[in-house]
């Protein structure tokens, strides 16, 4: 027996339409909604943003996003969401994530996982 597995997708560089998580949830079945944030100059922005701010670094658009489909998320749909926009700051990105959800009051069910060690300035002289 076969499963079907409904896979959306949006967000695709710095400045793509931001509507597009929203409706790709609110428009129909969606089992998955798969954002990705993280061309190449996208990073050497979110990079720069680090540098002069140690909180920052991720894409903030993305919080802003997950408010809007959050209820469609968590409650009504089960939409399970994997999105790339920690950049440079994974850890600051799921904090923040945490902090809205908070906010709502929406956070006891929200799960968050965080993928970290592709961080290679540490390494360097």
């Amino acid at each position: 027996m076969s499963r079907i597995v409904r896979i959306a997708a949006g967000q695709g560089f710095w400045g793509d339409w931001l509507e597009a998580p929203r409706r790709q949830v609110e428009g129909g079945p969606v089992d998955y909604l798969m954002l990705d944030y993280l061309a190449e100059v996208t990073m050497s922005i979110l990079q720069k943003q680090m540098q002069r701010d140690p909180l920052a670094g991720y894409a903030r658009d993305f919080i802003t996003q997950m408010e809007g489909v959050l209820p469609a998320v968590l409650d009504e749909r089960g939409v399970r969401v994997v999105a790339n926009a920690g950049g440079v700051n994974p850890r600051g990105c799921a904090d923040a994530l945490l902090d809205m959800a908070r906010g709502l009051n929406r956070h006891e069910r929200l799960r968050v996982g965080v993928v970290t060690g592709d961080d290679l300035l540490p390494r360097f002289d």
